[in-house]
């Protein structure tokens, strides 16, 4: 058994630096390649993080023998492919959110994963923070009882990053496969990923981008385009499970609210939680309320340390120490409902699963 694994990157976009700067990080790997199709910005990456291979083709970068795992950091609509490929070529995966763009590739690439063996990780990364692992701590111990009901709300006033994310052909979609995918899998998670029995969703595209407006600083893609977008700015859905439980969420790049917001709440029949903006649970002992407030470094999510604990956790289940927290049968039951909600809101009707 290997006691260290060489990693290749695949895609140098901004993504990619949260993965190389985790891998860096961890002793039981190397950065052994980055591939980009612009080899100037695979070249700095390799050089920043001491990568000795750099290639322009996913190809070339799956016929090294030296690769033992590969992070796909690139657009939403090559995931499905690059993830296939790099099965095949006998590589273990860990591919960002989302898993693919429709069902068709959502069960390709898990079929994938059967016949090959390897392992693929999700990059449901905020099942990693340690704010979520206090909490299911809680919950697995039966302290909310059974979660009936949960509310996530991702919203930005003015947050549409254009470039590949704004254009559906290379993204799937907007806030939903963006943000909502986010906020979707972290209650679904925590409430014991029950099985979807339907879904009602709401699409809307009536801001657009927001481009024309000033004095208000938000994060562009590199390939921004003022101009170009394709995605809705704003969706909502419920979402029905077969064992009751209910699902309610909103997630927007564009909105004419206040200011932003992101808020996941779960209720339970014994005690709530709250895990965004902040921790707290809410109790109930001896016939009174009680608001809990866990005494922890992060009551928030913190990306740089639930990345390193995602990268650091694939790396031990590469290496057959540990089990995946976000395995290929999670991605495709995601992917069922954010295609679910997309679905609905075109056909403008409630959409049942068998």
């Amino acid at each position: 058994m290997k006691e260290k694994i060489n990693i290749g990157i695949i895609g140098g976009g901004s993504i990619s630096e949260l993965h190389l700067r985790s891998y860096q990080e961890e002793a039981k790997a190397t950065i052994y390649a980055v591939c980009d199709i612009n080899e100037e910005r695979a070249k700095q990456k390799a050089e920043k993080y001491g990568a000795v291979k750099v290639y322009t083709k996913v190809e070339d970068l799956l016929a090294d023998e030296h690769v033992d795992a590969v992070s796909v950091c690139t657009w939403n609509n090559s995931h499905a492919p690059i993830s296939i490929k790099a099965l095949r070529a006998g590589k273990h995966v860990l591919v960002e959110k989302p898993l693919c763009m429709t069902m068709e590739e959502a069960y390709a690439v898990e079929q994938a994963v059967r016949e090959t063996g390897k392992l693929l990780q999700v990059g449901f990364v905020r099942r990693y923070g340690s704010n979520t692992k206090v909490l299911k701590q809680f919950i697995d111990k039966g302290d909310l009882g059974d979660i009936y009901y949960a509310k996530a709300s991702c919203l930005r006033r003015l947050g549409n990053p254009g470039g590949w994310f704004s254009d559906k052909e290379r993204s799937g979609g907007g806030p939903l496969i963006d943000l909502g995918v986010h906020v979707i899998d972290l209650c679904w998670y925590l409430m014991g990923k029950p099985k979807v029995k339907s879904i009602s969703g709401n699409c809307y595209n009536k801001l657009g981008n927001r481009s024309n407006v000033k004095n208000l600083a938000f994060y562009k893609a590199a390939d921004y385009d003022a101009e170009k977008n394709t995605v809705e700015d704003l969706a909502n859905a419920i979402i029905r499970f077969e064992n009751g439980a209910s699902l309610m969420v909103d997630v927007s790049f564009a909105l004419h609210a206040q200011k932003d917001e992101i808020s996941v709440k779960l209720f339970g029949e014994k005690g709530g939680a709250e895990i965004e903006p902040e921790l707290s649970l809410i109790l109930e002992q001896y016939d009174t309320i009680l608001n809990a407030t866990p005494q922890v470094d992060n009551l928030s999510f913190d990306f740089a340390k639930g990345f390193q604990s995602e990268i650091s956790h694939f790396v031990e289940a590469c290496l057959g120490n540990k089990e995946t927290l976000s395995p290929v049968e999670d991605g495709v039951e995601v992917m069922k409902m954010l295609t679910g909600i997309y679905e609905s809101a075109a056909k403008q009707t409630e959409i049942v699963f068998d």
